[in-house]
Parts: structure tokens; sequence; C-alpha cells
């Protein structure tokens, strides 16, 4: 676990490995082959699941801003070509000619950044401290079934106030929320080596097929399909 705050925008690419990127935010999983854009100044928490092999490259503000990248964390998919830019980048000396070759390719290499597509793997947190105190709960122990009126309660605020705030506040249901969450437990736990069905009926499902539908359904891929073609 790694807690961290830089000066300038981070982007950490996983060679190897799944990061869990936690901000007083949210939380985003970064599977495999794919990257976090963390801005300036956001404080937050890196944590590793097995393995991990990260390549951090950091953009300057002006820079940044130039290409109009985001001013909040998102995870992004990682074109071929973009890999080949970090690789290169690796071995460039801290301080470097912006007008020459090293320059060029690092302009390029952030232009690339901004053309990459930010992927739904996000679980944003609400703002209202009862409503964040039970969400964080539920980041640390998740379940599909965790109950709505339960949850309202533990949080002292009845359903309605509950299912308002919440939208309100994330931008999404409570149950797309919960959902989201298994999805991200899912990744860790399988990219870790646990088995599906084992997976699944620890985050609630009623069956493997069930879990393996609903993960379909929301990243698009069975889960050993997902893992697959991220090793």
């Amino acid at each position: 676990m790694k807690r961290s705050k830089f000066t300038d925008e981070q982007f950490a690419f996983a060679s190897r490995g799944t990061i869990s990127v936690s901000t007083p935010h949210g939380r985003w999983l970064v599977p495999p082959q794919r990257a976090c854009w963390v801005p300036a100044g956001v404080r937050h928490e890196m944590t590793m699941t097995g393995p991990v092999t990260m390549l951090n490259t950091f953009v300057s503000g002006d820079a940044a801003q130039a290409v109009g990248l985001p001013e909040q964390c998102g995870v992004y998919g990682v074109s071929p070509l973009l890999r080949q830019l970090i690789d290169d980048a690796i071995d460039l000396p801290a301080m470097y000619d912006v007008d020459g070759r090293a320059g060029k390719l690092m302009a390029l290499l952030v232009a690339e950044i901004a053309t990459m597509q930010c992927l739904s793997l996000h679980a944003p947190l609400p703002a209202d401290a009862r409503l964040a105190k039970v969400c964080r709960h539920l980041l640390a122990s998740p379940s599909i079934a965790a109950d709505l009126d339960k949850v309202a309660a533990d949080a002292g605020v009845s359903r309605r106030t509950f299912t308002r705030l919440f939208r309100a506040q994330t931008g999404v249901s409570f149950a797309a929320w919960r959902q989201q969450v298994c999805m991200l437990a899912a990744i860790t736990r399988l990219s870790d080596g646990q088995p599906v069905t084992r997976v699944a009926f620890d985050l609630g499902y009623a069956s493997a097929s069930a879990f393996t539908s609903a993960f379909r359904r929301i990243l698009g891929e069975t889960p050993s399909r997902y893992l697959e073609i991220r090793r």
C-alpha cells in the first residue's frame, strides 16, 4: 500500500498485476494493461494485488491542460502505441531537451493519453459523511445482496433520503453502485487466482452463472476471457 500526493499529473500504467486507487472521492480499479490518471494534488492510496509492475509517467499541469486531459481520476485503456511510448520514456533522463527527440516523444505520449477511452472501473463515494461511511464498509466487504433498507438504517437516514442523496451525489443508483463495487472486487480476486465459483458466492451471487452473466453485461466479456486477454 502506498499513499501519495504529487505536484504533477500521474499516469500509472499497470504493466502486470492489478492496482486499486483510492481517493476521498471514490475507488478505481486498474487491471493489467490499463492505466489510471491521477490529477496533481489529489491525495491517493494505491494497493497492489499480487506481483505488480507499474510504470509511472508524470505530466506537468500546463502540458495536461494543453491537450485537454481530465481534472478528475479515471481508468483508461492503453493502445499499443501508448505502451511503446511509455516503454521508450522510461529511458529518458529527468531533464531532457524539450526541442529534441525526447521532447517530441513526450509530447506524443501526452497527446496519445488524451485519446484513450475512459473505462467504467470506478465506485464514487457520496459527499455526505453518513452515506460515505456505510459505502466504505461496503467497499471493504462487498455483496450484491446488500440490502438498501439496512444500509439506509446504518447511515441513520430513511430509505427515501438515502436514495435521493446517493443519486444526487454519485450520479448513479445504489443498486448500480453496489453492482459496480462487486465487479471491482471480482476483478481483483480473479486476478489473484481465485476461482469463479468462489468469487461468485463470496460476493453474494446465487450461482456462478448469475455472476458470469452480470460480469459479461457490465464488462462485455466472461470472467475467464477478461483475464485471458489482459495477462
